[in-house]
């Protein structure tokens, strides 16, 4: 049961203490969180020390040349994120009794996932209502769940290597990883390679390409053909690790079906091994404690149908 106190606590406290909060951890400083709402030093730090007074707990770690959110802080950063979420969602749900529907769906995405099923659950909604916008932001997989978890975006897209806490997954599509070499590089071309002519190449790869990352298994498959341990390009960026490879830095990891284009036009080649690819699941991440605004639940329900009728078998890409 509560205690008195913290019966009252929503009652008494100023939540606009809450949003400067937030903007001094997500700028790093109370100078630089004065700046970004237009105020003076003094009053930020004078907010904080009234919030703290307010929690009972010491949520800034401030000594000279040092600035540290505690654990307490970060906790209750996180609250503050969903709550701000939640606020932000308002203007669409009141517009929920609209006739035709309207507003707005934001997804953040990894950026190695491409999928002709996501785009055309993406062509028909627009399809069917064309009052509803966009936003899509790219992110490394981590920083997704990330967002979805803090209610910052309608959905996600992403690479998993665990069920995170407190986000509904679900897989929409799997992909297959294999090696492979630009124009330039000694083994273009060749249809003769045995997997021990790859050993010690240099290689390029993606950020999350590590051991009991979301592309774990791709590191794996680098080490199976006796690539050179230090790398020699990273991004975490499809388009660059694609980049990277053709510009003949180093032999890359790229899903088959996205790199099967470039293949045809000569600018990749496939390099063993060719079987036993690792596979990865692409999945769309929700946020259970999210109240999903009309277009939401619509956009939600088409992706459900899509998962519900597609076997697994067509949405895996080989």
């Amino acid at each position: 049961m509560l205690k008195p106190y913290e019966q009252r606590f929503p009652w008494n406290l100023d939540w606009n203490l809450l949003r400067t909060f937030m903007v001094v951890v997500e700028q790093r400083g109370i100078s630089k969180a004065a700046d970004f709402l237009g105020l003076k030093q003094p009053t930020i730090s004078s907010a904080l020390k009234r919030l703290e007074d307010a929690t009972g707990r010491q949520l800034i770690d401030r000594k000279p040349n040092r600035f540290a959110v505690t654990d307490a802080g970060q906790t209750l950063y996180a609250e503050c994120a969903n709550i701000f979420g939640a606020v932000s969602q308002l203007p669409q749900l009141l517009a929920a009794e609209e006739e035709e529907l309207s507003g707005h769906i934001s997804i953040v995405m990894t950026s190695h996932v491409v999928s002709p099923h996501f785009d055309k659950v993406l062509e028909t909604f627009a399809q069917r209502h064309p009052k509803v916008t966009y936003s899509m932001v790219v992110e490394e997989s981590t920083e997704v769940a990330v967002r979805i978890r803090q209610n910052q975006a309608s959905f996600g897209i992403c690479l998993l290597s665990e069920q995170p806490k407190n986000i509904d997954a679900r897989v929409m599509c799997r992909e297959f990883f294999a090696l492979y070499c630009g124009p330039r590089h000694r083994l273009f071309g060749r249809n003769d390679i045995a997997l021990s002519d790859l050993k010690g190449e240099a290689s390029v790869s993606f950020q999350t390409e590590i051991e009991g990352g979301p592309l774990g298994s791709v590191a794996q498959l680098r080490d199976r053909a006796g690539l050179a341990a230090n790398l020699r390009g990273v991004s975490s960026n499809l388009s660059e690790v694609r980049r990277l490879t053709m510009a003949n830095i180093g032999i890359g990891a790229l899903p088959v079906h996205v790199a099967k284009r470039d293949v045809q036009l000569g600018q990749l080649w496939q390099l063993p091994p060719y079987s036993q690819l690792p596979m990865v699941e692409i999945y769309l991440l929700t946020n259970p404690r999210r109240s999903l605004s009309p277009p939401e639940a619509a956009f939600l329900a088409l992706i459900d149908e899509l998962i519900l009728s597609v076997p697994m078998d067509e949405r895996t890409y080989s």
